[in-house]
């Protein structure tokens, strides 16, 4: 995987978090601004990743670095600004999401 692919991914993770953050925060797509970012932050985390592949990134492990590592922020994002709560159940489950990504990448499983 090339730093260029990787910057990328990291962009298109941010992007969603982003994206998924303003959805929360858009009520229902009642509320324009955060609506607007709904659309801005995952068309931009899309295109980042359409290039990450484009990079040489494989589609399998780009896709799960990308849902994992979201997954992951996104919900540190609503523990820390929307006041969500998970049990130790849900912090076994995001640990394992994050084994499962740095698996699959020390599988060899990568670009093309």
């Amino acid at each position: 995987m090339g730093v260029q692919a990787l910057l990328l991914l990291a962009v298109a993770i941010v992007c969603e978090v982003g994206g998924t953050s303003a959805l929360r925060a858009s009520d229902g797509f009642s509320r324009l601004w955060p609506s607007v970012g709904v659309v801005v932050g995952y068309g931009l985390s899309f295109v980042a990743l359409s290039l990450a592949l484009k990079q040489g990134l494989g589609l399998g492990p780009a896709y799960a670095i990308w849902s994992g590592l979201g997954t992951a922020l996104i919900t540190i994002v609503g523990l820390v600004a929307f006041g969500d709560r998970i049990n130790a159940a849900g912090y076994a489950g995001i640990g394992l999401i994050i084994a499962g990504v740095v698996l699959l990448n020390l599988s060899g499983a990568g670009g093309h």
